[in-house]
């Protein structure tokens, strides 16, 4: 320890920008890991918070604090030094404290810490960085954003300042933000879902459930094979999904994307499956016999399961590639008209969506449902995110749930 302090002592530019990395890059892959459960690493994002830890929390905030504050306010390194009695008797030394915490709370963090935060990160993860777009987004976040901080940082910035000598203050702030990168990760790294339970009657169970609700693309059709939409429906018994797979995987045939559950005392199937040209036929006959379920009717085997199918044409040529694409989530407590007004909001600004999940999960006891959604949208053109996303801010307020929306990086699309 006291080689570390006296590192700490003799190069304390170079020992803040290296403890700076190490901190915030650890605590990204610990919020990933551990709090996420995510099975591969975003290695952009843990990045983007390496490089915002050594450049800026390690190098600028620490210009700031010494060299800068030092010319501002010649008595702190002093008064930090004193006991605390005689800090008390220093009324001059007690209000240069004030200024200082006003001065990186209410000045620094706001108008340069978060937008540069905001921009690295945009840099390190977009292939198209847009500056603008970035403070743009911490534009609408600015209020969440600073009340966070405010409740960590105050309090630690009064002690930094009274107490820690001048080449101790970054490394301060480094130790103090293990919790505050943490936090920052979650709100701010990929996703906006929350991490903690904050509605009642749901079970921490379930809400792990939640976050880890992934949606994404729909599935692309490929030109060169055949694909179909299979809807099927019966009473409830063992072996219906295996049959039906079965039959699918006889004829070379891939499930790609599937709903299936059970309702009442009926199971209830709705699936696409891609499978070579030539064997678009057989996997006909083989999942339906009768030719009226191509046609879009209903056709009810000697199995009691009822099937109806329709077969897709992938000559077609796709749509072409969206100007934007996002994933918007919303939870809260299951009630009518969650999803028309999030629809309609979305509607109203020109989004249109590719891919639905919803979800209703009962809490233990007696509390009432809990329901999340999560839905991959797309748009012709860019839209004006900060007003979306006050918009959904005032979902939140009507309806008494959480929402938010993720920008995802626009690949050239596919069928």
């Amino acid at each position: 320890m006291a080689a570390i302090m006296a590192l700490a002592r003799s190069r304390p530019l170079a020992f803040g920008m290296g403890y700076s990395l190490l901190k915030t890059a650890g605590c990204d892959l610990m919020v990933q890991k551990i709090v996420e459960k995510r099975e591969n690493i975003d290695w952009k994002r843990n990045l983007a918070f390496g490089t915002f830890g050594f450049f800026y929390l390690g190098g600028i905030q620490y210009a700031i604090y010494v060299p800068l504050f030092s010319r501002l306010f010649p008595g702190a390194a002093s008064f930090a030094a004193k006991s605390v009695a005689d800090k008390l008797k220093d009324p001059k030394g007690i209000r240069e404290l004030f200024y200082q915490v006003f001065l990186d709370q209410c000045v620094h963090h706001p108008f340069l810490y978060f937008p540069v935060f905001y921009m690295i990160k945009d840099f390190v993860t977009s292939d198209t960085p847009n500056p603008v777009a970035a403070v743009e987004e911490y534009s609408s976040n600015m209020n969440e954003d600073l009340i966070a901080l405010w409740k960590i940082w105050v309090p630690s910035t009064f002690l930094n300042f009274a107490l820690m000598p001048m080449h101790l203050r970054i490394p301060w702030v480094a130790t103090t933000s293990l919790i505050w990168t943490c936090i920052l990760s979650s709100m701010r790294g990929s996703s906006d879902v929350p991490v903690t339970n904050v509605f009642a009657g749901v079970d921490a169970s379930t809400f792990a459930l939640v976050t880890r609700t992934v949606v994404g693309p729909p599935p692309r059709l490929d030109p060169t094979r055949g694909h179909l939409v299979v809807f099927v429906r019966g009473a409830d018994r063992p072996g219906i999904v295996a049959s039906l797979a079965k039959r699918c995987y006889e004829q070379e045939g891939s499930i790609t994307t599937s709903k299936m559950m059970s309702l009442g005392n009926e199971f209830v199937i709705i699936l696409h499956v891609s499978c070579p040209l030539e064997k678009l036929s057989s996997l006909q006959k083989a999942l339906c016999p009768a030719k009226t379920a191509l046609a879009g009717q209903w056709y009810t085997g000697e199995d009691g399961m009822s099937i109806s199918m329709s077969v897709l044409d992938a000559s077609v040529a796709p749509p072409p590639s969206p100007a934007f694409t996002g994933k918007v989530s919303l939870t809260g407590i299951d009630k009518p008209g969650l999803i028309y007004h999030l629809s309609q909001t979305l509607a109203d600004h020109h989004l249109s969506i590719e891919h639905l999940q919803t979800e209703q999960h009962l809490s233990e006891g007696l509390g009432p449902a809990f329901f999340s959604t999560m839905c991959y949208v797309v748009g012709s053109s860019q839209p004006d995110l900060p007003a979306l996303k006050r918009s959904l801010k005032d979902l939140e307020a009507k309806l008494g749930v959480m929402c938010s929306v993720e920008a995802l990086e626009v690949k050239r699309r596919g069928r």
